[in-house]
């Protein structure tokens, strides 16, 4: 999930990958173990980009965009929700009946979200942005994607400095938990 480019593009080539993946999800037969699988590895990806997000791009937009704190407070209320949705999933089987509730939740909470991002948020921030800082930016948010955790921590903090110093410890335990269950990993 790591792709190169300005801050807008790096994001926007995320929201793609998680698009693909709830259209897996989506093709597939209720109970299909595969969509677990599949479950899994959009909360990874979403804790990923959101955690990278959370550490530099709500606080660029509160610093450059007019009207910025008002727009970093929607997005991370958005953060939120979709992260208690997330945990609720994480111990759901696919089979289960609340799997598919829980899943579909989580689909419209993070569509509307990329929606807004991309025809809101991004919009605003290439205005108020140098292409020097929406470069930099897009650094920074892959260099926190490959430190982050994995797995929903709705209690963890989402603002600097406190998520900057905590998400590469979480994240390191997420990913050894990761690698002792196989989660993440696609047979």
């Amino acid at each position: 999930m790591a792709h190169g480019g300005d801050v807008v593009t790096e994001l926007t080539n995320d929201h793609e990958e998680v698009e693909e993946l709830f259209t897996t999800i989506e093709e597939l037969p209720p109970g299909d173990s595969r969509r677990k699988e599949c479950a899994d590895q959009v909360t990874m990806e979403l804790v990923r980009h959101s955690v990278a997000e959370e550490a530099y791009l709500y606080p660029a937009v509160r610093r450059h965009v007019p009207g910025g704190d008002a727009l970093a407070e929607k997005e991370l209320a958005d953060h939120a929700a979709a992260e208690r949705i997330m945990k609720e999933l994480e111990g759901c089987e696919a089979g289960h009946p609340q799997f598919d509730v829980l899943m579909n939740k989580l689909m419209t909470e993070i569509r509307s979200h990329i929606t807004d991002e991309e025809n809101n948020l991004f919009p605003r921030l290439r205005d108020a942005c140098s292409a020097e800082v929406l470069d930099d930016l897009g650094e920074k948010v892959r260099q926190a994607k490959r430190t982050a955790p994995t797995r929903p921590h709705p209690s963890a903090p989402d603002k600097p400095p406190a998520n900057k110093l905590l998400a590469p410890g979480v994240g390191l335990v997420d990913r050894l938990r990761d690698a002792m269950t196989g989660r993440g990993k696609t047979s």
